[in-house]
């Protein structure tokens, strides 16, 4: 399905710490009002990694910190949590053996504007699994990969 004429797709290369490339994150409105997210990944760790967009639009290694908490909205972490999720939660990623993996989610409640707003926002990879439910972020451990989204044509 074609994005919102209006909207372009927005992307963000994620790297590592290390600076080495772990793939690309495309965010697109759909005519029907949900984004599409698509993560496309290589050399990410195999295992269950927890994957958010995060407020804030920078990636500053070690730690990835600069991209600030989730994109929350006025939401609460989690599928599990009575007023959530956040609009940038995303389903745990499980990388095979490879660490190679895409994946696609519909994200309700995720807009452009969130996205694409002063500050940019960024997505994460995380470490550990996200438990669904865990505030602010799912206890999902440290960030192993950052990416900060930009308009594309």
């Amino acid at each position: 399905m074609p994005p919102v004429d209006d909207q372009p797709p927005m992307t963000a290369d994620i790297l590592s710490a290390e600076g080495e490339t772990l793939g690309r994150a495309t965010a697109m409105a759909m005519p029907s009002g949900i984004m599409l997210v698509t993560l496309e990944l290589q050399g990410v760790p195999p295992g269950i990694h927890g994957a958010h967009l995060h407020q804030t639009g920078e990636c500053t290694a070690p730690d990835f910190e600069s991209a600030g908490g989730h994109l929350a909205g006025d939401k609460e972490h989690g599928i599990m949590a009575e007023n959530g999720p956040h609009p940038g939660d995303l389903p745990n990623i499980h990388v095979p053996d490879g660490g190679a993996l895409t994946v696609e989610y519909f994200v309700a409640g995720l807009t452009p504007e969130m996205v694409a707003d002063e500050d940019g926002s960024a997505i994460i990879i995380h470490e550990q699994p996200d438990d669904y439910r865990g505030q602010p972020s799912g206890h999902a451990g440290g960030r192993i990969g950052c990416g900060t989204f930009a308009l594309t044509n």
